[in-house]
């Protein structure tokens, strides 16, 4: 348990390196250098990086999880600084709020993603997959991301954004390109984030921004003066419709923030899980086979522990960082205040102390129980834990059920893909490339479509 005390401090080791080398070695292979330091000086260790600073960075299971369900009053989401989301989003984003302010808005949001809500989003995820899907090549490789990309783009769009005609269209231009340097965008000094002319990555990030803007106040607009705003289920006409405890509605810029928040961070980490779910399953065809029997059978429980294998070891966001408030005791480490601590998700979902047999791909380890490991942590945790986890999860389902029921993938004997990192998420380096030939016996689609109707209760 995480505790404050007013024991002298005493830090883990680390490496001895210069900082700027320490950064080159983060940016060249950050999760090769966590793992290296981890076997070299144990599960919690120190680190000096240009942006970060001196942090510390925790892979033991327990201490992760301990400090994931820290009271905010010794640990807060860093909401600035150290190449924070909030920096990007703006300060009306859920990543740049703390305290009782990201209370309130968990609060407004997280129910739009739960029960009745969550169900009439099936449709339109079933309707985008299809619609992407239709022109699939047979019998020759591609890459299937960029298909991912486009159908979970498409469902967020239209669920949470209530997007149509020329507003979804312009979305549809504008976020894929500015997700693409988001990333890039805050890893930069906050001198260079300025806007430099039109050829600096300052500059393109803010005419992406203000385009985004101008669509979402056009939205807004048209959500003041709908008759049955009441009555809409997406989160953009939520936010139009709520009012903070005084009485006061939310800013129409924090409703921008908020929305590129759920936009950016939701479709890139569900599109980058996606495509690891193709590039893991053509590389075990029992697998493969198992699910496809089950998919004809109008099962599920497999696919569902699929996915969370994927999720657990191809993390797509594979680290978070908490700030110390106050001196804290974490293990026998005693942490002074101000201090960054990195926790390294994807180190602890890679480690056998968490999972047996750990680097192996094993979807029967999550069969025999509903509840998952308190090690599984792909969404984070405590009041951070991501709020669209359960979509994520239901889109995930969703989409593989379809894919496996229109599609036969051929199985592949080529290397694994590594990992690429993409400004928010870690995708496949190659795309998740595939080769697929469709059904000739498909399964009923309205037997298929009742198999989705308890997401809402996971």
């Amino acid at each position: 348990m995480v505790t404050a005390t007013t024991e002298p401090v005493r830090l883990p080791p680390g490496p001895r390196i210069p900082k700027a080398l320490q950064g080159l070695w983060f940016l060249h292979a950050y999760h090769e250098m966590y793992g290296a330091l981890s076997r070299r000086y144990g599960s919690v260790f120190r680190v000096n990086m240009p942006r970060l600073g001196h942090a510390l960075v925790v892979c033991d299971p327990v201490l992760v999880k301990e400090v994931l369900n820290t009271s905010t009053d010794l640990l807060e989401r860093a909401t600035t600084g150290t190449a924070s989301l909030g920096d990007g989003f703006g300060s009306g984003s859920t990543f740049s709020l703390a305290g009782d302010e990201l209370l309130e808005r968990r609060k407004l949001v997280l129910p739009q993603f739960h029960g009745k809500r969550m169900r009439s989003y099936e449709p339109i995820i079933e309707e985008e997959v299809m619609r992407e899907i239709a022109n699939w090549p047979e019998g020759r490789e591609f890459e299937t991301l960029p298909s991912m990309t486009t159908m979970t783009l498409g469902a967020i769009l239209r669920a949470v954004f209530g997007a149509e005609g020329a507003a979804l269209d312009e979305l549809y231009d504008l976020v894929p390109p500015m997700a693409a340097i988001v990333g890039v965008y805050l890893a930069l000094p906050s001198s260079l984030r300025r806007d430099l002319g039109p050829w600096s990555l300052g500059g393109r990030y803010m005419r992406y921004r203000r385009r985004f803007d101008a669509v979402i106040d056009s939205l807004i607009a048209a959500a003041r003066v709908d008759p049955a705003v009441e009555e809409r289920s997406d989160v953009l006409a939520l936010l139009v419709r709520a009012r903070y405890e005084n009485g006061e509605p939310i800013t129409d810029q924090h409703i921008a923030d908020e929305m590129l928040t759920l936009l950016v961070s939701g479709h890139e980490t569900t599109a980058g899980s996606l495509a690891w779910s193709v590039e893991r399953l053509i590389r075990h065809p029992e697998l493969l086979s198992r699910l496809a029997e089950e998919v004809d059978a109008g099962g599920s429980e497999l696919r569902q522990a699929t996915i969370a294998e994927v999720q657990r070891t191809r993390t797509v966001l594979d680290s978070t960082v908490r700030c110390t408030k106050a001196r804290i005791r974490l293990g026998e480490w005693v942490i002074p205040e101000n201090s960054r601590i990195v926790l390294a998700i994807a180190l602890v979902h890679d480690s056998d102390a968490s999972f047996s047999d750990a680097m192996s791909f094993n979807p029967d380890r999550f069969l025999s129980s509903a509840a998952k490991p308190k090690a599984w942590i792909p969404f984070g945790g405590g009041v951070n834990r991501c709020v669209g986890a359960a979509l994520a999860t239901m889109e995930m389902d969703i989409t593989l059920r379809i894919l496996l029921r229109e599609f036969r993938f051929a199985p592949t004997d080529a290397p694994d893909e590594r990992r690429h990192w993409r400004g928010i998420a870690y995708r496949p380096a190659r795309g998740a490339r595939a080769v697929v030939h469709r059904r000739t016996a498909k399964t009923s689609h309205d037997a298929d479509s009742a198999l989705v109707a308890d997401h809402s209760t996971r």
